[in-house]
């Protein structure tokens, strides 16, 4: 009968210490997401402070302009949540690795709940500055379009189920819905309407107050943080439920 026997360590002998970047890699995936959590915490409170205290009221507008710093980071973070679903959606076609697909799902999610909020609060600001919740824009009516296209998203995947016949389908969606992104960018260029034509991010005058733009970078890197934070968990989520999937067909069908 074999025996297994351990080789006695050298006294005095240790084992090769770790590289630093090792080290460092090791507490990213340690650490890494309590810092993320807490830095979009901190973020949210200073992007408040900023947009109700630090940023002077609009002469024009008055209060309810400080919906702007909340809507804008918004909009331009569910544009790039899309972006990240039409190139995971590309990359997933010619590869057929289900990674990028639980990135592309994950990020329509994300996508959807920031249109959502965009449409909300810009209903809002009309209601507010325009009299009126909703005057056909074209800016607007292309964002609602662009809200449709995702929820149809998001709607064929949890009908179609996960297979890899939903997962295709889903991607080709994924990159088609995309078209409409650009569509809302220049809408309010090739469509005079009431929608202001440019951000401050652009748009700046040197009239502009410097605590504008710091409040509005502030709350831009704030919801860029807690795209990121919530990217995470969906994205772990997805993997944690196509493993479960996996295991409940072995015990069940013994695949």
């Amino acid at each position: 009968m074999n025996t297994i026997t351990s080789q006695p360590v050298a006294p005095g002998k240790q084992s090769p210490p770790q590289s630093a970047s090792r080290v460092w890699l090791d507490l990213v995936r340690k650490y890494g997401e309590y810092v993320l959590g807490g830095a979009v915490a901190i973020g949210m409170m200073l992007s408040i402070w900023a947009a109700f205290v630090l940023a002077p009221t609009d002469a024009v507008q008055g209060d309810v302009q400080r919906i702007m710093y909340f809507h804008v980071p918004m909009a331009l973070l569910a544009f790039f949540a899309f972006f990240v679903v039409f190139v995971s959606s590309i990359v997933y076609l010619l590869r057929r690795d289900e990674r990028w697909d639980w990135l592309a799902r994950a990020s329509a999610e994300i996508g959807v709940v920031y249109t959502t909020m965009v449409l909300i609060c810009g209903s809002i600001w009309g209601k507010a500055y325009w009299g009126t919740w909703w005057d056909g824009e074209p800016i607007l009516t292309t964002t609602l379009i662009l809200w449709f296209i995702y929820v149809a998203y998001l709607l064929l995947r949890f009908y179609s189920g996960r297979t890899e016949n939903g997962a295709r389908n889903a991607a080709v969606l994924g990159i088609i819905g995309f078209v409409d992104v650009p569509i809302v960018h220049f809408a309010v260029t090739w469509w005079r309407g009431l929608h202001p034509t440019g951000y401050v991010l652009n748009g700046a005058t040197p009239d502009t107050p410097p605590a504008v733009f710091v409040a509005l970078m502030l709350a831009m890197a704030t919801f860029t943080l807690l795209y990121g934070f919530l990217l995470l968990q969906l994205y772990r989520l997805e993997r944690y439920t196509a493993e479960a999937e996996r295991l409940r067909a072995q015990v069940e069908y013994g695949d």
